[in-house]
């Protein structure tokens, strides 16, 4: 049974754009593969707290020796980070916040980018430990910033692209709703422009 673990971030629900791109795509992966499984981690409703003392010493204590607040802190790290492992395919849907992605989808990267875990390091640098996944990213932004004027100020795809390939998810593509709040664009046009992304992404998959 195929697995699909959808990440929502913005704190917008179910008027968020990227959320309503993000869950377009994973029915459509179900419809494509029925009896899916869907996981589903909501950052706004539940956020992962930022990494603290906990989990950083935690990290390097053996487990028959980690206090209970680090036991805690090591525990929801795993439990994330088993969600990734068990899915095939993994749909970010990312609105970006003053350019960036939002701090609880940073606050889960810190916690599911882990040394031992996720990635190593050999005498030939980190390698990513999970390999064979596929990763949708929808990225939503009131301006546009795939190209023009406002493409430097984008600094979500290129880190999001970083993260997941240092982890070993090189295979990603990325869905823009972009242009929400441009008046010459608007959520109409740019949730419809990102339906025909989406179909050109799905349509490789097949």
């Amino acid at each position: 049974m195929k697995k699909i673990l959808l990440i929502e971030s913005s704190p917008r629900g179910s008027d968020s754009y990227s959320h309503q791109a993000a869950r377009s795509i994973v029915s459509e992966l179900q419809r494509r593969s029925p009896g899916a499984k869907v996981i589903v981690r909501d950052l706004a409703q539940s956020p992962p707290p930022h990494v603290g003392q906990a989990f950083i010493t935690g990290m390097y204590a053996a487990p028959e020796q980690r206090t209970p607040e680090q036991a805690k802190a090591i525990a929801l790290s795993d439990a994330l980070i088993d969600e990734l492992f068990a899915a095939d395919t993994i749909v970010l849907a990312v609105p970006m916040h003053n350019f960036s992605p939002p701090s609880t989808l940073k606050a889960w990267i810190d916690h599911i980018a882990r040394a031992g875990r996720t990635f190593s390091y050999s005498s030939n640098g980190p390698e990513g430990l999970l390999k064979g996944k596929r990763a949708i990213v929808v990225l939503a932004s009131g301006g546009v910033y795939s190209n023009g004027p406002a493409k430097p100020f984008d600094f979500t795809e290129p880190y999001l692209r970083t993260v997941l390939g240092f982890i070993g998810i090189t295979d990603v593509e990325v869905v823009r709703v972009e242009g929400v709040a441009n008046s010459a664009i608007g959520p109409e046009k740019a949730l419809a422009s990102a339906r025909t992304q989406s179909k050109h992404v799905l349509a490789q998959l097949a």
